[in-house]
């Protein structure tokens, strides 16, 4: 079985999927096979019996399990035609989606006017989650992005990023708007007085030591700065909403301006880079603001259709 993974693995990296949670997964699930003293093809008791196995006990967890074999099961049947693959949702669905929190102008600066209040006060730390937070609500990049840029990576004169090799080994421009460019200038002047002398291929997002910074310390971070904050939702305002807000904001500015948004999404989902364009809407989220616009093209598409059938 782990030969199988393995080749399955190699296949899809080539394609460009980095699979880096499936790969271990599916890893877990070959030595499983092992310790059951499983032999011959892969099988829907084998699957099944892996998915059960989870110690989460979360029906979205052992679905997502299922799931991932079955992706296996499919390579592996172009090879061994007797492999059994298992029938999607065998377990219950295996994807579930939690409902972003669209930040509104006013929470995104009061965001960024907490982050200088966190530890130490008059440390990188502070001005580089706000730098952090400006550029995730401008942009729509991804946290793992905006934490890969380097030094190089920021054009100040092109007024753009480079965004290398992220999912589906893809590079992009990400055009800047002045604003923009003038925070991560002032924030590049106040990171290389605490931290001089860096290279080019250097991290941009620096922490008071001079290392990168990475996820966990930017989440830490900003569950501080939130905790700051003390909304009052049931569930916190996550960092990746970020990238929704951003989204769904460029539809509401695309709608307001009577652009063809059916043609721009997928300048959108470029600009996002999303691999198809189903995944930009994933990132698109009914705010009040959204559904004013869309009630009132209604409105007026069921006015013209009364006059036309008189």
């Amino acid at each position: 079985m782990r030969e199988r993974v393995d080749d399955y693995l190699n296949a899809r990296r080539r394609l460009g999927y980095k699979l880096r949670i499936e790969g271990e997964q599916l890893r877990r699930f070959a030595q499983f096979a092992r310790a059951q003293g499983h032999e011959g093809v892969l099988t829907v008791e084998l699957a099944v019996a892996w998915a059960n196995s989870s110690k989460s006990g979360s029906d979205i967890c052992r679905a997502r399990r299922l799931e991932i074999v079955r992706s296996l099961a499919k390579y592996c049947a172009l090879f061994e035609p007797e492999t059994q693959i298992p029938e999607p949702r065998l377990l219950g669905p295996a994807h579930r989606r939690v409902a972003p929190h669209i930040y509104t102008a006013h929470e995104i600066r009061k965001l960024m006017e907490t982050a200088a209040e966190i530890k130490p006060r008059n440390g990188l730390r502070p001005t580089t989650m706000r730098c952090l937070i400006g550029l995730l609500s401008a942009t729509g990049l991804r946290i793992s992005e905006a934490l890969h840029l380097t030094c190089a990576d920021v054009d100040f004169e092109e007024r753009r990023l480079v965004v290398r090799e992220t999912k589906f080994r893809k590079s992009r421009y990400v055009p800047l708007h002045p604003s923009t460019v003038e925070a991560l200038e002032a924030y590049t002047r106040f990171r290389d007085r605490r931290v001089p002398l860096r290279s080019a291929r250097a991290a941009f997002f620096l922490c008071d030591d001079g290392r990168p910074l990475r996820y966990r310390q930017a989440l830490y971070a900003f569950q501080c700065i939130r905790r700051r904050v003390d909304w009052a939702q049931k569930r916190p305002p996550r960092l990746h909403d970020l990238r929704h807000t951003f989204a769904s904001n460029r539809l509401l500015a695309w709608y307001k301006q009577g652009v063809d948004v059916n043609s721009a999404i997928f300048l959108l989902s470029v600009y996002l880079g999303h691999g198809k364009v189903t995944d930009t809407y994933w990132y698109l989220t009914g705010t009040p603001s959204l559904m004013s616009v869309a009630a009132q093209r209604f409105e007026c598409f069921a006015s013209k259709e009364e006059v036309r059938h008189g």
